[in-house]
């Protein structure tokens, strides 16, 4: 993915209660770029040039929801390269925790909301987001189920 042709990789956050067996998932509303605005989200971002993926994943949710994580499994894409983003971003996606500070939407957001499980396409996703909430959801209900 170094090939400056290529997709610019982001990072996203499937901020949820527990890493093993979720109940909630946080879901961001988004007020920037305009032709995303009012649309919910996974929280994250670019990454830099020269950044390390989950370097970038911690910086993006200390600076959008001022909180630290712990980071769990890595949500993989059907392609295995990272969930599209169109026109020209690949997102790759992880569970994560927060061990400190309250989320809050501090940039690019107005709202948060917490989902519990079965409620989580109860907001209105932005379209590159729903494959991945229907991949979380799948990967939550299963565990639940064990």
């Amino acid at each position: 993915m170094s090939d400056t042709s290529g997709p610019v990789l982001v990072v996203g956050g499937a901020v949820v209660d527990d890493l093993d067996r979720p109940t909630t998932l946080l879901a961001a509303r988004r007020t920037e770029p305009p032709h995303l605005a009012g649309g919910w989200e996974l929280p994250g971002g670019k990454v830099d040039p020269g950044e390390e993926p989950l370097e970038a994943l911690h910086r993006e949710l200390a600076e959008e929801l001022g909180v630290r994580v712990e980071v769990g499994e890595e949500l993989i894409a059907p392609n295995g390269l990272g969930w599209d983003l169109p026109p020209l971003h690949r997102m790759r996606v992880w569970l994560v925790r927060v061990i400190e500070g309250e989320p809050a939407p501090i940039e690019v957001h107005d709202e948060l909301r917490h989902l519990r499980l079965g409620h989580w396409s109860e907001v209105g996703w932005l379209p590159a987001d729903v494959p991945i909430v229907l991949a979380l959801t799948a990967l939550a209900e299963q565990r639940q189920a064990r």
